[in-house]
């Protein structure tokens, strides 16, 4: 009876571990959603990257953002919920002084691809740009932003520039 009991035990042990798959636990190198790859050139010589100093990004409705200072490449996450992504880029918004801030607001306007990953990471979401008006601004007369390119709408990875901004 008592090597029952064992053979028993041992038996439930070896099938709680067969149960188990690779799966179960997501890794962190596994790739996720991703975020959009914007860097920033110098309008008046469109070859040269150019650091942003003092850039706040921030969403509408929210106190506080992002701050960047001293970069030319910066990774922003779009929405998984809905096609559109409104984001507030302000010029001087990384520092403390507000009255120096210019605000252009920029649209993104996307589709939405879900794609399965796993059991244990589920899904990630993929952008595709939309092709008429992937990027919109407000249009207001203070824009620091001069013109915005998009060089690979379809947004799978974060290996590559997805959109520059010149200014």
């Amino acid at each position: 009876m008592k090597k029952l009991k064992i053979v028993a035990i041992a038996l439930v042990l070896a099938n709680s571990f067969w149960g188990c798959e690779k799966d179960d636990i997501c890794s962190g190198d596994t790739p996720t959603t991703p975020n959009v790859v914007i860097e920033f050139y110098d309008a008046a010589n469109p070859e040269n990257l150019k650091t942003v100093t003092n850039l706040g990004v921030i969403a509408p409705g929210f106190t506080q953002g992002i701050g960047y200072n001293g970069v030319s490449k910066i990774e922003i996450p779009l929405k998984t919920n809905e096609d559109l992504t409104t984001l507030h880029f302000i010029q001087n918004g990384a520092d403390e002084d507000t009255t120096n801030d210019n605000t252009d607001i920029l649209t993104f306007n996307y589709a939405r691809q879900e794609v399965y990953i796993s059991r244990a990471c589920g899904f990630k979401t993929l952008f595709q740009l939309n092709d008429g008006n992937p990027v919109l601004t407000d249009g207001d007369a203070s824009l620091w932003i001069q013109s915005i390119t998009v060089d690979h709408p379809y947004i799978q990875n974060e290996n590559e520039t997805h959109i520059k901004i010149y200014f």
